[in-house]
């Protein structure tokens, strides 16, 4: 294992963070596989995980069992963990801009497209060559773009670890929540394999879910990519300098906010070990893949439950609950006025996340139901 550190951009006089990468296997070896933890920073189960998948990681390398690369960043966001407030660990958004740790990241396909910097004359008919190029563009594009802020610092450093990995694992967790992932559908057939070892119980899918949240932009690139392509050049020109869906990605939700227990990241680790011998990173016997939990389903179908009315939130149906239509999940209770109002599921699907907090103001949303037919448009992630 070799640790390298990347220092962020300083936000003030004496001060100074610094990302912390830990690297197995050897540089330029296939596949890369890069896995981080808690982007959003408040978000823990993740960096147990990446406690556990240390040490397996280690003992694989020790043995000579790395055939690929494997960067594992076990706190992706220095920044966001030093945000404690009145006792409380905060880490969502950047306090000095406002903004979202996990959006706002490079729109590369715009930037391998620009007039000047146009990655069209650079292809040929061969598609690793292809991959090789775009990737080696993607990197450059990040250094005609030099970060200003600490904030830019830390997007710019994941960037350039994540940009030329073939598979990417982003590890949050949502308030309360059951094992589920968010990814583009050029991505599934690669990640399912992912889902069933770990049991997820939603996948769900969406080609842009909006804000440029990590793991698209390093997906995105190369469907978008293809079909602007297609627009400049015509399908003809794509279908003589072919690539493929180089870069697989996947947000890893790693079920609520206080599951931050070995047993379970232990177990979160081995299915990422097993994971990663299917991949062909690790040498070993291929695992035997256990039935998928879930069948994958549009994230534009998820139903956000919301509260009508303030009042005490309790929950009838738990995270990972199969749920049918019209069945109450959860009530919000006036306890001045008695009044008891039933939030019923409109669709049939999985109770895949809810809210942590009990008072309910009104307009909240308390969960979320992984329905079939998409419902919602625009942005589809919460703020």
């Amino acid at each position: 294992m070799q640790t390298v550190e990347h220092p962020l951009v300083s936000q003030s006089i004496g001060t100074r963070r610094t990302l912390t990468r830990l690297h197995f296997g050897t540089a330029g070896a296939r596949p890369k596989v890069m896995v981080q933890a808690s982007l959003h920073a408040d978000e823990l189960p993740g960096m147990l995980v990446a406690h556990h998948l240390r040490q397996m990681l280690t003992e694989a390398e020790a043995a000579g069992r790395l055939q690929g690369e494997v960067v594992l960043v076990p706190i992706a966001n220095p920044i966001g963990l030093n945000q404690t407030v009145l006792h409380s660990q905060l880490g969502r958004f950047e306090l000095a801009s406002g903004e979202n740790f996990n959006r706002l990241y490079p729109d590369f396909a715009d930037w391998l497209t620009e007039p000047d910097q146009h990655i069209a004359p650079l292809l040929g008919p061969d598609a690793a060559t292809n991959v090789a190029t775009i990737r080696q563009a993607m990197h450059a594009a990040l250094d005609r773009r030099p970060p200003v802020t600490e904030l830019d610092s830390l997007r710019h450093a994941l960037m350039h670890l994540a940009c030329d990995a073939d598979v990417v694992l982003d590890l949050h967790c949502d308030f309360e929540a059951a094992v589920h992932f968010y990814t583009e559908p050029p991505c599934s057939d690669t990640l399912m394999p992912l889902a069933a070892l770990m049991g997820a119980r939603a996948v769900l899918l969406a080609h842009g879910s909006g804000g440029r949240c990590f793991d698209e932009a390093l997906s995105g690139v190369w469907w978008q990519l293809r079909d602007k392509l297609a627009q400049s050049h015509g399908d003809a020109f794509v279908q003589a300098h072919p690539f493929p869906q180089a870069c697989a990605s996947v947000t890893v939700e790693l079920r609520g906010q206080t599951d931050v227990r070995h047993d379970l990241a232990t177990s979160d680790a081995q299915a990422i070990m097993a994971y990663l011998v299917h991949l062909g990173v690790l040498a070993g016997a291929a695992p035997t893949l256990p039935p998928l939990a879930c069948a994958p389903t549009p994230l534009a179908g998820t139903e956000v439950l919301t509260a009508p009315h303030a009042g005490v939130l309790t929950f009838l149906r738990e995270p990972g609950d199969d749920i049918a239509a019209g069945d109450v999940v959860a009530e919000v209770i006036d306890p001045v006025t008695g009044q008891t109002t039933p939030i019923r599921a409109t669709v049939n699907g999985v109770l895949y996340a809810r809210h942590i907090v009990r008072w309910a103001t009104t307009g909240l949303d308390i969960g979320k139901v992984s329905g079939q037919t998409p419902m919602r448009s625009g942005n589809l992630l919460s703020a």
